[in-house]
């Protein structure tokens, strides 16, 4: 914390924030209490047995579960009892998850057969258990209550579309899970209805809220405040995403490739609507029959991998142009589930249009909040519409390697603004090592590598000699390198079959395998692409066997720091056990070393590498 405050001081002046005409007070209260740029627990609100708990359903302009009304989505608010009189109007934070009312249960033996040949029809696949719907109403979650309800906000829960006690039917990632929160936001705004009962008339009306909305939420509940932005929606503020999928297209796919996200082999959208859909019963059949068994299943393409207009509307990074809410992104570095670039495009994006934004990234895995003061100080500022500095704040906030998650260290922004980028060579050194290198080494040729799913990225890079992976390593770094952005690949190769997955992991060597090792301490970043998509991820062309084609690709950002000592390597196989799909071993990829770079962000440049000894003197 000690680096977090040290920033945060630098930019706070005042101590207390007195009420003013645009922030409503009831009798004594004084809303919001503002102590170092962030809104305090006021007393008053702080006993859980006084706050107002109480449900609704709010009807959207969509009908997905084909019963011909409008589909009305499931809401449950918990504020504090002196808003009940109207006098007191307070801002809303907001969550909305298709995971509140149960998932289905093991065995999970619902996911797709990952041992498929490359260009052919996949196995069948066998269909999700009925997923049986938990809660009890009015809670619909407990999560944020205990921290912003005593702070003068009000919490509201949604369940998502065929989810819970919400009509419709899910779609991950489709069109209506946008317009369900919308919704909600738009009702807290007094421009649509709300209902007493699921399928009455009695109005329902939000008079205790300003509303100024902030969302947050994890993973596909980080999603939904993303894709909720999109819609452009007045009132939606701010919003925290916190290792959101951004693409469903990069989250089940990768430039062409069928990869499966991080720990869950076999995923994809028709595996997840079967995981969460805990809506009505008597609309299961309708929904699987619709979505699941019609769209789903005509648009995934398991076969080809292929970017279409299937993938297309789960694209959120193609439908910003209305985006004007205020993001604070977090994220992982070596997060494999839904890996990093998913923020990294977004907040790229919001920077070029001009959105407030701000990133803070950790070294860990899947998860993982902003620091609390980050997150107090922004849903302060963008929702109580207190002048508290954030936005001259660092725009970029990374843990370093070994820190705790909430010691960041402040940089201007991300990538790192004196990162630039470095091109490195192949020398060849199969099957055991060869050598990357700033020059074009004199004698490259080619190498060939032989594809066997059985073997797992790490034990690839750990061995001295295997014909299954080439290994590229820089001599050992004479000081640290701080790289920072996405490093890209332009592999030029041949492959003996008509298709063959291309994985590349850059690794930091030699592997540590002590009780105190982390994953940073060989991972650095890693990238999958389809050679049969080389023209583009929209269409695919079988493989001349022995026809040179060139891919070119970005790998996962990171901002890693790798010690002096180390070796900086390049690693290039084909199938990976832990992400793609298994064809039969035997495919061979023949590289052309002197068509193949990488380049690496770094900062300072070639200058980072002045001190090594790349003769080997």
């Amino acid at each position: 914390m000690k680096k977090l405050a040290a920033a945060l001081f630098h930019f706070y002046f005042f101590i207390v924030f007195v009420t003013s005409s645009s922030i409503a007070q009831s009798s004594s209260i004084t809303v919001p209490v503002i102590e170092d740029g962030q809104a305090q627990v006021i007393e008053a609100f702080n006993n859980p047995e006084e706050w107002i708990r109480h449900d609704l359903w709010v009807e959207t302009d969509f009908d997905t579960d084909g019963d011909g009304k409008p589909d009305r989505m499931y809401v449950s608010v918990t504020r504090p009892a002196q808003t009940e009189n109207g006098d007191l109007q307070l801002p809303v934070i907001y969550e909305t998850s298709p995971y509140y009312a149960g998932t289905a249960r093991p065995p999970y033996d619902f996911f797709w057969d990952v041992k498929q040949e490359l260009g052919e029809e996949p196995p069948t696949r066998k269909p999700g258990p009925d997923v049986q719907r938990r809660g009890e109403r009015p809670i619909i979650s407990n999560s944020h209550i205990a921290t912003w309800v005593p702070r003068g906000f009000i919490v509201v829960h949604s369940t998502s579309p065929g989810t819970g006690l919400s009509d419709g039917s899910p779609s991950v990632g489709g069109e209506n899970e946008a317009l369900a929160p919308k919704a909600v936001i738009d009702w807290l705004n007094g421009r649509a209805n709300g209902y007493s009962t699921r399928d009455g008339d009695e109005i329902v009306e939000a008079y205790w809220t300003n509303g100024n909305v902030g969302m947050t939420g994890t993973s596909y509940n980080g999603f939904l405040p993303f894709a909720a932005a999109t819609t452009g929606v007045d009132g939606l503020k701010a919003i925290i995403p916190v290792a959101p999928v951004t693409s469903f297209y990069m989250y089940y796919r990768s430039n062409g490739l069928v990869r499966s996200p991080g720990g869950y082999l076999g995923e994809d959208v028709d595996v997840l609507y079967d995981f969460v859909h805990s809506g009505d019963e008597s609309k299961r059949e309708y929904n699987n029959r619709t979505m699941r068994d019609g769209i789903m299943a005509e648009g995934l393409d398991r076969k080809t991998g292929d970017y279409n207009d299937f993938w297309e509307e789960r694209d959120y990074l193609k439908q910003m142009d209305g985006y004007k809410a205020a993001t604070l992104f977090a994220h992982a570095f070596n997060d494999w589930n839904v890996m990093p670039e998913h923020t990294y495009h977004a907040y790229e994006k919001l920077k070029e249009m001009g959105v407030p934004s701000m990133v803070y990234y950790h070294q860990g895995g899947h998860g993982g909040e902003p620091p609390h003061e980050l997150m107090n100080q922004w849903f302060t500022r963008y929702l109580f519409g207190v002048e508290n500095g954030v936005e001259d704040l660092p725009r970029s906030w990374i843990v370093r390697e070994r820190d705790e998650r909430d010691e960041p260290t402040p940089y201007d922004d991300f990538p790192h603004p004196a990162a630039s980028d470095v091109t490195f060579y192949l020398s060849p050194g199969a099957p055991e090592r060869g050598g990357l290198t700033l020059s074009r080494p004199a004698k490259q040729g080619t190498e060939t590598l032989t594809d066997n799913f059985s073997f797992t990225g790490s034990s690839l890079a750990r061995a001295e000699w295997t014909g299954h992976r080439l290994i590229y390593l820089t001599p050992e770094l004479a000081d640290s390198v701080h790289i920072s952005g996405a490093a890209s690949v332009s592999i030029t190769l041949a492959s003996s079959k008509p298709a063959a997955n291309l994985t590349v992991w850059m690794v930091s060597l030699p592997w540590n395998d002590g009780r105190n090792s982390q994953i940073t301490d060989n991972i650095i970043t890693k990238g999958w692409a389809s050679p049969q998509n080389h023209s583009s991820i929209h269409q695919s062309e079988p493989l001349e066997p022995g026809t040179f084609y060139t891919v070119e690709f970005d790998l996962q950002p990171n901002d890693q720091i790798i010690p002096a000592g180390q070796q900086i390597g390049l690693m290039i196989f084909s199938s990976d056990k832990e992400y793609t799909l298994w064809p039969q071993p035997g495919t061979e990829l023949t590289v052309d070393l002197g068509r193949t770079t990488l380049t690496l962000p770094v900062l300072y440049g070639e200058e980072a590498f002045s001190g090594i000894d790349w003769n080997g003197n």
